[in-house]
């Protein structure tokens, strides 16, 4: 797994492209993927330290694609992302061994420090 890469998955491109000018903004290096299949093809072909990932999307939702990642890489950090957000959303995310929830529109102050604290777990585990 690399550290500095994110990999986002959302079906909505401005979203992606929003989220991936903060993300280049805080120094990362930033994978973007238009739905489930294509992120995971992503994934395993760049292997990122992060992933943050919708769930309402068309073929494999993010629900799929947490699974799917947690069973290739279990060490893998997942951020759910939704628009739908509700607590059920937030539980079964968290069953899924996701680390964070965030509802849309994101606080991106909130997700920078989420993701600051994943990279110093990282940097302490190695």
């Amino acid at each position: 797994m690399e550290k500095n890469k994110i990999l986002l998955v959302d079906d909505e491109e401005d979203i992606r492209d929003i989220l991936s000018i903060v993300l280049t903004d805080m120094g990362y290096q930033i994978l973007s993927a238009k739905d489930g299949e294509d992120a995971l093809q992503c994934f395993e072909r760049e292997h990122p330290s992060i992933v943050l990932t919708d769930i309402k999307m068309p073929g494999k939702d993010g629900f799929a694609v947490l699974r799917q990642i947690k069973s290739m890489a279990p060490d893998t950090n997942v951020i759910v992302i939704t628009g739908h957000g509700d607590q059920d959303l937030a539980r079964q995310a968290f069953d899924l061994d996701a680390c964070a929830f965030f509802n849309k529109p994101l606080d991106t102050d909130a997700l920078e420090q989420e993701i600051q604290r994943i990279e110093a777990a990282l940097e302490n585990a190695t």
